[in-house]
């Protein structure tokens, strides 16, 4: 056994105070587009200052800047494991896989003839939040503007100073998975986890030959970033799915979504696999993710990824944005997609059982930096603070205190490193954890326990939440609202 430690720290680490150092994963940003409502043939005329506000804040999961809540600091409270999932309807599919990827291969296609392929696959997805902006705040959903103008959003008409209500559209992307509407997105483009609105009043889905359906949102995981969406439709063209594993270094991939809204729809970009197994922070989740150079902008969420024979390899889910560089440095291309081979199983997951089955450890944890660890002679780990009651970590004899070094002979430093590589297995599987104990290093045997349904609302709090919607709804609805349109650029 390990002695390198003293047999007792010389204090609690929820005693402790100290700053990290910045994490050594990237921190993206959602792709969506969130801005209030206007003529659909309309773009801004003010780019610069677009640009600033997408960059900011100008999306549901809202554009981050570098700040101190992106370093990971050292005694930040993290929960290891929660549930992020939620099934938004009682629809389930025909079968146990929804679909499933196919092995890459054939002929390599050329791009006009990928794009021919896919275009009838991918759709356009439009959801409304109504959200009630803060006093002061006047109104548009153009956070910020308070001090680029030093007051109010220049296209308010000067009703600063009360809470207002507004109906704001998010624009997205999506592809169709199977003949009979099911449809694959990111979860930000419906749901909105920055700003505590929740999911959208309503969604939908508009088809690549212009028809627009009501969408019902089958369900959605906000740490996987996906979500199933259903139309009344038939005779679809589902996208072929390519093995999202066998892609390499170098190879040419196509983009194609709706940036900036539906002006530009079906915008086609190229590029390559610029890196594969990318662990990206996305809103204090980390997700691996493969990255490109192909342009991805906001719409394009829930866009496909598409591999030379014409198969989807990943779902478009972020880009790292110019804030992301200390140096105020410009960043272009690099984009981030979700590999096809997770999407099939999250999708499965979400149609069958209404949540995404992950393993679980059963703890609540928090980071040990290598400041902290040594400025008190720790070692460097993930601390655990509690093992649930009945959970595998308990089970296995893991207890509070105790410092998580290592999952079957990896080495993990931060709870985001320890879920990435515990989600690497399945629930039942058994791993070996390192663990340090009172300046003693010890290894166990655990079995990786499953995450559980969210618990079903009662129809007492489904009323409730019902009511809510209809009186947001209504304020909305008795607001007088200036003529915006006329401040706007059409594009010829």
């Amino acid at each position: 056994m390990n002695n390198e430690y003293n047999n007792e720290y010389r204090f609690n680490i929820e005693e402790v105070e100290g700053t990290d150092k910045t994490s050594e994963s990237y921190t993206g940003f959602s792709t969506d587009d969130m801005k209030p409502k206007k003529k659909h043939t309309a773009l801004k005329a003010m780019a610069g200052i677009m640009a600033l506000a997408l960059v900011s804040f100008g999306s549901i999961e809202a554009y981050r800047a570098v700040e101190p809540s992106l370093t990971k600091g050292a005694l930040t409270g993290i929960i290891a494991e929660s549930d992020t999932t939620s099934a938004g309807s009682s629809i389930k599919a025909d079968s146990m896989n929804i679909f499933a990827t196919k092995p890459a291969g054939g002929t390599a296609m050329e791009t006009e003839d990928i794009v021919d392929k896919l275009l009838p696959s991918v759709v356009g997805i439009e959801s409304k939040f109504i959200v009630e902006t803060s006093t002061g705040n006047s109104g548009g959903y153009f956070f910020g503007f308070d001090s680029i103008f030093g007051g109010s959003d220049p296209f308010s008409g000067g009703n600063s100073g009360s809470p207002q209500v507004e109906e704001v559209p998010a624009t997205g992307t999506g592809v169709v998975i199977t003949d009979d509407g099911y449809i694959v997105t990111n979860a930000h483009v419906i749901y909105d986890t920055e700003y505590s609105v929740g999911e959208a009043t309503s969604v939908s889905v508009i088809l690549s030959d212009d028809t627009k359906y009501d969408a019902e949102v089958v369900g959605y995981d906000v740490e996987c970033d996906l979500a199933v969406l259903k139309i009344d439709a038939k005779d679809l063209t589902p996208a072929e799915f390519g093995d999202s594993d066998s892609l390499r270094l170098g190879e040419s991939v196509v983009a194609i979504g709706n940036p900036l809204g539906f002006d530009l729809k079906n915008t086609v970009t190229g590029g390559m696999v610029s890196g594969l197994n990318r662990n990206i922070s996305i809103n204090d989740k980390t997700m691996t993710l493969i990255q490109t150079d192909a342009a991805i902008n906001s719409g394009n969420s829930g866009g496909p990824l598409i591999n030379k024979y014409g198969q989807v390899i990943g779902i478009n889910s972020s880009k790292m944005s110019n804030s992301y560089s200390m140096n105020e440095a410009s960043i272009e291309g690099i984009g981030f997609a979700i590999p096809s081979n997770i999407v099939s199983k999250v999708v499965d997951d979400i149609v069958e059982l209404g949540y995404v089955e992950k393993p679980q450890l059963g703890i609540s944890c928090r980071p040990v930096t290598e400041d902290i660890a040594e400025m008190y002679n720790m070692p460097v780990g993930v601390y655990v603070i509690e093992a649930n009651e009945g959970g595998a970590a308990e089970k296995a004899g893991l207890k509070k205190g105790d410092i998580i070094t290592a999952i079957d002979g990896t080495t993990v430093k931060t709870p985001d490193e320890l879920t990435n590589e515990k989600n690497k297995h399945n629930p039942g599987d058994v791993v070996e954890i390192t663990f340090v104990r009172n300046g003693e290093e010890q290894s166990v045997k655990l079995t990786l326990g499953k995450s559980e349904p969210k618990a079903q609302k009662t129809e007492e709090a489904e009323e409730t939440e019902e009511s809510e919607r209809d009186e947001r709804a209504e304020k909305f609805e008795r607001i007088e609202r200036p003529d915006r349109t006329d401040r706007s650029a059409t594009i010829d």
